[in-house]
């Protein structure tokens, strides 16, 4: 059969393990993995044998900040940032834009701004926020005939904060919105996504000081734990399928394994920063973010618990902002890490240290969040998805440099840091990056 594109290695990253294979593309989409040796008509391209080839990268955790704070982040950078990592399909969160994506008016003044600017393809979470006479309101409801409508014209589910969002226009929700939130899910059958920190936990707790101690005691382990516990007996009454974003402590992580071993549906993810990152050398205020970064042991414990499946996926969690803001000590600085460009090197540096293997991280970056945000068609080197493909080379070393990252500002907490990992080529749908698409391309 014709191809648009064949590409043959020694090492091609499948869903049932890395193999050599020659994968071929028409039209966009994968048409066949063969044997490496098959024979193929049309152009290949074949890769040395210190080259992988994996599946496009799925980041479904991205604030882009555009429309509305642009000057934070776009997106043309973003989009470029993900390129340039391996990155083939983000999700874009519902804040901190300006308006956030609570209605599919906001919706549309959000992909009119990304239209025709988008390297990569990218989808949209929707807000589940309190509103009062049409205004975001932390003394209103959650309304669900605007999570209907929002559903309607193509989210992928809905994000909540328990806690201050830190913009004033994403309240958190109260104990009964949560519930009503979940339940409207569960009738939608889209994901209920989750910041998950307990505003009582945090109301007790001592208040953050400029140092990054006092910052780590204002943000205890005990507000997630209690976090998860509230959000796994929602989703048992409800039936709502709830994720819980961004686990940076590991007795959470344990947590969630219980519930699930109960047969509840959550999900949950964690980001590359509590990965990599450690409380006892926090390279300053670029890298702090809610939850915080926590100790050494609690970081080898949550490799653990990734490890073991009790973490689903790692997503950048992508919070930019100028510099200027991230000046002055922990408890003024803003709490976002810069990282989509290097996520994949980062992961991949602290993986293959601790014995995963390509087919790991593959799970965890690719198929994990294309299944949590009902990306269908990525996520995966397999017969009838999108020929999102990343030529990798797992074993070269190089520091990063923040002046050379695509994103718009660069601040980032992995500057001068040896990484291991390089991407050498990106296809999207079987061309180079710098088409892409909105998703859904049609809408209601």
């Amino acid at each position: 059969m014709p191809t648009d594109l064949a590409v043959r290695a020694r090492r091609v990253v499948l869903p049932g393990g890395t193999a050599p294979a020659v994968v071929t593309v028409s039209a966009g989409r994968i048409t066949a993995v063969l044997d490496h040796d098959a024979p193929v008509a049309g152009p290949v391209v074949d890769l040395p044998d210190d080259e992988v080839l994996l599946p496009g990268l799925v980041d479904s955790h991205v604030h882009v900040d555009e429309p509305g704070r642009t000057h934070w982040e776009g997106f043309a950078t973003a989009t470029a940032a993900a390129a340039a990592g391996g990155i083939t399909t983000l999700v874009d969160m519902p804040l901190n834009s300006i308006p956030p994506t609570i209605d599919p008016d906001a919706l549309a003044a959000k992909r009119d701004a990304a239209r025709d600017q988008v390297a990569v393809d990218v989808a949209f979470w929707g807000g589940a926020v309190p509103v009062r006479d049409g205004v975001p309101d932390a003394a209103g409801r959650v309304d669900p005939g605007r999570m209907r409508a929002l559903a309607a014209a193509g989210v992928r589910g809905f994000k909540c904060f328990l806690t201050d969002s830190g913009v004033p226009e994403f309240p958190a929700v109260s104990h009964d919105d949560l519930e009503l939130a979940a339940a409207t899910c569960a009738e939608l059958d889209l994901p209920l996504i989750v910041h998950a920190e307990d505003d009582g936990v945090l109301a007790e707790a001592p208040p953050a000081g400029t140092d990054y101690r006092t910052f780590l005691a204002s943000r205890p382990p005990g507000a997630e734990t209690t976090a998860v516990l509230r959000l796994a007996a929602i989703a048992a009454r409800t039936g709502a399928h709830v994720h819980v974003l961004h686990v940076s402590a590991f007795e959470a992580a344990e947590e969630i394994g219980v519930a699930r071993d109960a047969g509840v549906a959550l999900t949950a993810e964690t980001c590359p920063h509590y990965l990599a990152l450690a409380s006892e050398t926090i390279p300053g205020t670029a890298g702090k973010c809610c939850p915080p970064v926590r100790s050494e042991a609690n970081r080898e414990l949550l490799w653990g618990a990734l490890g073991a499946g009790r973490l689903d996926a790692v997503v950048s969690d992508h919070s930019p902002c100028p510099p200027e803001l991230k000046e002055g000590g922990f408890d003024r600085a803003w709490g976002g890490v810069s990282s989509l460009e290097v996520a994949l090197r980062v992961v991949w540096s602290g993986a293959e240290a601790r014995g995963h293997t390509l087919d790991d991280l593959a799970r965890w970056m690719a198929d994990a969040p294309a299944r949590l945000a009902g990306l269908d068609t990525k996520g995966r080197i397999e017969v009838g998805r999108d020929a999102d493909l990343v030529v990798f080379a797992p074993d070269e070393i190089a520091a990063v440099d923040p002046a050379a990252l695509h994103q718009r500002h660069p601040v980032t907490p992995y500057a001068g840091m040896a990484l291991r990992g390089a991407v050498r080529r990106v296809w999207l749908r079987g061309a180079a990056p710098g088409a892409g698409r909105l998703l859904p391309e049609e809408v209601a």
